[in-house]
């Protein structure tokens, strides 16, 4: 029988999110998966093909060859990298509608359009501008917000790395600052994403608590943990890359939006916890 191709568009198609959308449709064995990425000889480019999908190089930032990969596709998996170039009208020309800029010319959605691709989803997260009425600004938010689809939440393995805990000055315990106040802000792991939205393909005619994250810790690492109760000002000030639009981000967090957790389990039933998560991976605590 005729299987479906379906395409993966971004920045690098071997990245995190794409990788874990590719294999899990790959292991589902219902679509032929063509994966688009910038260096096709990538160790992980290579893993890719050698679970059986078609690897092409390309570029999003290039008409020609994203028609060409979305040529003869049933669908589409598209995932932008807003930190690739820090531009949020860089991002929207991607994907969106027609844009005078980066690059000129026919775009992902207009492309697909055009070609009769039956069944696009695009990775996507909240307008925080629009919905704050300007006083919020989340570039890596507001791009994907002209262009939506699915909403993400937070990865668990930020938590690996900018949200690692810290030594407290006293040397006693370790801090976790996230600042979210009493908001509860959901969570998912990267790997567990994948399984999600091949669920979103299989079925089209269906989709056409601040979890305690200080104290999983503690239990898992065996740590003292706390909340370092740090306020969205105070996080503004700690001085590495983009303070104000990650503090802005947990301000729109603070605004509880809708993310449906109950859609997630329903689309991957094995999706993992957050205690699970660290619990596999605890040897990136080693050095606290």
């Amino acid at each position: 029988c005729h299987i479906k191709k379906l395409v993966f568009l971004s920045p690098t198609s071997t990245g995190a999110q794409g990788g874990s959308v590719a294999k899990a449709l790959l292991e589902s064995k219902h679509f032929a998966v063509r994966a688009l990425t910038r260096d096709v000889t990538r160790p992980k480019a290579l893993e890719l093909q050698g679970l059986g999908a078609e690897v092409v190089k390309g570029d999003l930032n290039d008409k020609a060859s994203v028609e060409a990969a979305l040529k003869g596709a049933y669908g589409a998996f598209v995932v932008t990298n807003f930190w690739e170039h820090f531009s949020k009208d860089k991002e929207v020309c991607q994907v969106g509608t027609s844009c005078t800029v980066f690059p000129p010319g026919k775009l992902v959605a207009d492309t697909a359009k055009r070609l009769g691709l039956k069944h696009m989803v695009y990775s996507g997260l909240e307008n925080v501008e629009q919905l704050s009425g300007g006083k919020l600004h989340v570039p890596h938010f507001d791009g994907k917000g002209e262009v939506e689809d699915v909403h993400l939440a937070a990865y668990f393995e930020n938590f690996l790395t900018s949200w690692k805990p810290a030594k407290a000055p006293d040397g006693n315990y370790y801090t976790l600052a996230l600042p979210m106040g009493d908001v509860p802000m959901d969570g998912i792991s990267v790997a567990d994403i994948g399984a999600a939205v091949s669920s979103i393909f299989n079925s089209p005619e269906e989709f056409i608590g601040k979890a305690q994250y200080a104290d999983v810790l503690s239990k898992s690492l065996g740590k003292d943990v706390r909340d370092a109760k740090i306020t969205p000002e105070a996080y503004e000030k700690l001085g590495f890359p983009a303070t104000k639009e990650l503090a802005d981000m947990c301000r729109f967090y603070q605004m509880k939006p809708e993310r449906d957790v109950k859609l997630t389990h329903h689309l991957n039933p094995k999706v993992k916890s957050f205690s699970q998560f660290i619990s596999e991976n605890l040897g990136a605590f080693k050095d606290i």
